[in-house]
């Protein structure tokens, strides 16, 4: 029996971008509902709060309450008016700026202000340039730059996952593997603890490569690319290779984005942490 949606209400007194990146993050731990995320950015009135409130409607439809309001006036409200319609709410900076004013012993100011740049951002653009720089074996940049080399078939989410890395911060090449084509030499000279090799389900990968040929016409499947017994044998070449370089295996078949960079970062920390110890 299928699940009725919830609807994840996003309340800010600013653009809201903090409770959305925690909206997103908390609805991938329920996979198995779906989960629409409404935002309701600058709300700087009792009556803009109110106006938002008096449209929710949690017998119509289950309904969630994420905010991230500093004015104390408008956050007394959001919690008084979900109390009263029985809303499910979560104050997304009350624990926090609590904890900063047990730590510094003064009152937070209660001012909305921008949060502006962080520290990282142009660390994190320029992994990003790097891994567009660096997909798909383009090789922009030498690769000992790389902090993460990924490596495996076409169409084992090399791409989205190296781009994702590059938003983390890491500097991120991939390096697809073609059977009967020697990898570059460049990928043998690169330090081991950096490489990653990525494997997915043969039917899967069939699935995902059937899609691809359908969308490029019937020209780019003579080759047999998303033929199963050429997959198999694809397959069996890189982890051959693999093997020959030593490097871990992750496979994202069943993984979510988030997931599978996680457990590549894990990897590479940790490897890392051994080969320079």
């Amino acid at each position: 029996m299928a699940r009725t949606p919830i609807e994840l209400h996003v309340l800010a007194d600013s653009t809201g971008d903090t409770a959305a990146r925690v909206a997103r993050a908390t609805a991938a731990q329920f996979a198995g509902w779906e989960v629409r995320i409404v935002r309701h950015p600058r709300l700087s009135s009792p009556q803009s709060v109110e106006k938002v409130l008096d449209r929710l409607d949690p017998s119509r439809i289950r309904t969630v309450v994420f905010s991230t309001i500093v004015q104390q006036d408008l956050r007394h409200l959001v919690v008084a008016r979900c109390e009263e319609l029985r809303i499910p709410h979560a104050d997304l900076l009350d624990a926090a700026v609590s904890a900063m004013q047990v730590a510094t012993g003064t009152d937070p100011e209660r001012v909305v202000r921008p949060v502006g740049v962080g520290e990282d951002y142009f660390q994190r653009i320029h992994a990003m340039e790097f891994a567009i720089a660096n997909d798909d074996g383009q090789l922009g940049n030498p690769i000992g730059q790389a902090d993460i080399v990924l490596i495996g078939v076409s169409r084992s989410g090399k791409t989205p996952l190296s781009m994702y890395l590059g938003y983390l911060g890491y500097h991120t090449a991939n390096i697809p593997i073609v059977a009967g084509i020697e990898p570059p030499r460049e990928l043998f000279e690169v330090d081991r603890w950096k490489i990653v090799g990525l494997t997915i389900d043969p039917e899967r990968l069939q699935a995902i490569r059937k899609r691809r040929v359908s969308t490029l016409g019937a020209r780019a499947g003579r080759d047999g690319y998303a033929e199963l017994g050429r997959i198999f044998d694809e397959l069996d070449e890189v982890n051959a290779l693999q093997r020959r370089l030593g490097c871990p295996v992750i496979d994202t078949t069943a993984l979510a984005l988030e997931e599978a960079a996680g457990r590549v970062i894990e990897v590479i920390e940790r490897r890392r942490d051994a080969a320079t110890s």
